[in-house]
């Protein structure tokens, strides 16, 4: 069907609507003022008002935009007959960009995939946009799909971890923008989520994993150049090294690699080279010249940036490794069962820092997990 030459912009969730830099981006690459952009609303459980919502902002930006009918909560409208109608099709296939709001991701696959996983004729017409040079866009729901494997019904972080995942269940096909290289999650950072991609790329077979923290976005190229722009930052997890060990019956992986793309950092992910952003350009850091020196340590490793910011007291340290820990309520199933999230620094570990903010860029530290047994009861009164 001809290699895609069109662009990705993948937003971890969250966007606001002061973000320029995202909001213009997906304009420009788009054509630029009065570009015509499809938006879908397939994910949303309120579709006419979300999707008139992202409408009005692409239109603030200098967008052309227009909705596109096909979702399955759609009231009066029938979604399979939406999306494999031919005027709608080629609708969608005459505009430069399209766009997916958040939502349930399971809601997109359903109104554009047909029962036998075949495309419909829009879902066709997105990919010919695609193909075509134009930019396709989707935040939360809307980045999850764009991997060829998504999660569909997860549970919890922590509770994938203990239990496992099931084909089918936890994840099913996403659509597969991105190709059948690239695992793809979103709401990263915030929720801790960077946890759950390691098992999922174990089961699949993917080397390298990305997800994008909120309010921010990945830029991907038809060279595959990844550029990260808007708030934070995303991790990359790399799988090519890293093993399992089969044996054990709980969740285990050793040396795995992860990064911190920061803002503004650039990434391709064909030759694996790395672009600080202009602010780091000079801010390599000197390993015998560490800023820090005191231990690192959470016992809440999936908490809120938890996992960002012990990757950037350990990478500017003289300590060579960190430890986060994860469990639960004493009161869960399997309350005795945690994790520990031993991050190291290896010859290949690399760091930047920022010149106009407190903010590191973070290369290739290597991460082990393994379960460990918590004493019962966990804490007593004195």
């Amino acid at each position: 069907m001809g290699t895609p030459t069109g662009s990705l912009v993948i937003i971890g969730g969250g966007l606001r609507a002061d973000n320029a830099e995202v909001w213009q981006r997906i304009v420009e690459l788009a054509g630029g003022k009065g570009a015509r952009i499809a938006v879908f609303p397939s994910a949303s459980i309120k579709p006419e008002k979300y999707g008139q919502s992202t409408i009005d902002k692409l239109n603030q930006y200098g967008a052309n935009a227009f909705f596109v009918p096909v979702a399955i909560t759609l009231a009066g409208s029938d979604y399979r007959e939406a999306a494999d109608d031919p005027a709608l099709a080629a609708k969608v296939r005459g505009a430069a960009g399209v766009y997916f709001i958040g939502g349930d991701q399971g809601r997109i696959t359903r109104a554009l995939l047909r029962p036998d996983g075949s495309r419909t004729k829009v879902l066709d017409a997105v990919w010919s946009v695609y193909r075509g040079g134009g930019v396709i866009a989707g935040s939360s729901a809307g980045a999850a799909i764009m991997s060829s494997t998504m999660f569909y019904d997860a549970k919890p972080v922590l509770e994938m971890l203990k239990m496992g995942l099931t084909d089918g269940r936890e994840i099913a096909p996403g659509l597969g923008f991105i190709g059948n290289d690239v695992f793809v999650d979103q709401h990263l950072l915030v929720r801790g989520r960077f946890a759950r991609m390691i098992p999922v790329m174990l089961k699949k077979g993917y080397k390298l994993g990305l997800g994008i923290d909120e309010n921010t976005a990945m830029v991907v190229t038809g060279r595959r150049d990844v550029e990260i722009i808007g708030y934070s930052g995303a991790l990359l997890i790399d799988l090519s090294r890293a093993t399992s060990d089969a044996t054990s019956k709980n969740f285990n992986v050793s040396n795995a690699l992860v990064s911190y793309l920061d803002r503004g950092d650039k990434f391709n992910l064909v030759t694996r080279a790395f672009t600080p952003s202009p602010d780091k350009a000079d801010g390599k850091l000197d390993p015998t010249q560490p800023d820090m020196r005191e231990p690192v340590f959470t016992n809440d490793i999936l908490g809120n940036s938890a996992v960002l910011d012990l990757m950037g007291n350990l990478i500017d340290n003289s300590q060579q490794e960190a430890i986060g820990i994860a469990f639960g309520n004493p009161r869960d199933a399997l309350a005795e069962l945690g994790f520990e999230f031993r991050f190291s620094k290896t010859v290949n570990s690399v760091g930047y820092s920022s010149s106009e903010a407190q903010a590191y860029s973070v290369l290739k530290l290597r991460l082990d997990i393994r379960p460990i047994q918590l004493q019962q009861p966990f804490y007593r009164y004195k």
